[in-house]
């Protein structure tokens, strides 16, 4: 006998514009997927989902790197993923810390038991690369780990010439491209970066909960020499991979083995993410309307006395940090696009709170009618008449 359950609908969530640091808009395509049927995590069916997430991983992280796949875990299951299985105790390692993010990965390296040479710069500044190679030569590193894009100030860290070092050196080049990925130009392969994790709810327009994460084979060979196993078994790729990519690091056959339970519906929705993030819209074509966008509202903004904290050439596409414009009560302001205007940005961390608005231009919310709204709804709060900005950011859009 089957049983009927009547769905009942979730009328107490409202309705939100996300336009902060994350997450992101969900496109209606993204939340269909996450209410298909659930099925088994070993039916075969759910195999070839699963077959069809890691290849569109792929083509996001611009990597041929067998070892892709989603961590089940927000972006900061990633980092602990990354670190768990290519740090281990006693390691030398440089850090670059110019925002909070930077900073929780110098922590989570140190509870790893790393030697760590943390290389600072000012929050909204990106870090001199020679500054880290020195910092490198000086500690003999046996690993480099930056932030590529700081999603607390908005900033795009250049790898240019880490992925060099690394090489003459046996070293790991390991990133965190949380908010970068899928948003702002980055060529794993290309930049010669050994592993890198990231999030689902930035620029692939994906509800929070999976982690994006892949391997080269330097950091695999890392892994299999180990003597001992990792001080994470959920986190440890060498029995994940059997699970999601059986041989995973060598492209074997052989059948899939039991790891874990996967969030099964949140693949569906992740699949789903990347056939329009990367499957529909060529990415190079991705990145630049990602560019256009930010270059629009930074300008739209300006108009209404707005500076962004990041300077030229330094800015990260899809979070613009700005200051808000003086004299006026910036947290008021982001309570009242909420709760009258059903618009979320976001507020400064650390010693930027109350200082900053760091506002989301990432996939769906990287496009004209979602700015169009917010710097509406700002221009009113603010008291100002909205024609001028929103020409400044029409003809950004035009450029």
């Amino acid at each position: 006998m089957t049983v009927r359950i009547e769905p009942e609908a979730a009328t107490d969530i409202p309705e939100r514009l996300l336009l902060g640091s994350g997450p992101s808009p969900v496109p209606p395509r993204v939340l269909a997927a996450l209410a298909q049927p659930t099925i088994g995590h070993m039916d075969p069916a759910f195999a070839d989902v699963m077959g069809e997430t890691i290849e569109l991983l792929r083509e996001a992280f611009q990597t041929a790197n067998l070892a892709t796949l989603p961590i089940s875990g927000t972006g900061s299951a990633g980092m602990e993923a990354l670190v768990a299985n290519f740090i281990d105790p006693g390691d030398r390692v440089v850090c670059g810390v110019n925002g909070l993010f930077g900073t929780r990965l110098a922590e989570e390296l140190r509870r790893a038991g790393a030697d760590v040479m943390q290389v600072n710069a000012d929050w909204g500044r990106a870090i001199v690369t020679e500054q880290l190679l020195a910092a490198a030569t000086q500690a003999r590193a046996q690993a480099i780990v930056v932030v590529h894009g700081e999603t607390s100030t908005g900033v795009a860290q250049p790898l240019e010439g880490l992925a060099d070092w690394c090489g003459e050196h046996d070293a790991l080049l390991l990133v965190d491209c949380v908010t970068s990925l899928g948003g702002h130009p980055l060529r794993l392969d290309e930049a010669g970066i050994d592993a890198a994790f990231s999030g689902t709810q930035k620029c692939l327009n994906c509800p929070p909960g999976l982690a994006p994460l892949t391997a080269g084979e330097r950091a695999l060979a890392k892994l299999r020499r180990r003597e001992s196993p990792g001080r994470s078994w959920y986190f440890d790729l060498s029995l994940v991979l059997e699970y999601w990519s059986p041989g995973g690091s060598t492209g074997g056959t052989q059948a899939r083995t039991y790891h874990h339970t996967a969030p099964i519906n949140m693949i569906y929705a992740l699949r789903e993410a990347l056939r329009i993030a990367v499957g529909e819209e060529w990415l190079p074509t991705t990145w630049e309307r990602h560019r256009r966008a930010h270059h629009a509202l930074r300008d739209a903004l300006g108009v209404l006395g707005c500076e962004r904290l990041a300077p030229d050439g330094e800015q990260l596409h899809p979070l613009l940090a700005v200051s808000p414009p003086p004299g006026i009560d910036e947290g008021a302001i982001r309570r009242g696009l909420l709760i009258e205007h059903g618009i979320e940005i976001s507020g400064g961390l650390g010693p930027l709170a109350g200082k900053l608005w760091r506002i989301g231009v990432m996939g769906a919310g990287a496009r004209r009618e979602p700015q169009e709204q917010l710097v509406g709804a700002l221009a009113e709060l603010l008291q100002a008449d909205p024609a001028e900005p929103l020409a400044a950011l029409d003809e950004g859009w035009r450029a």
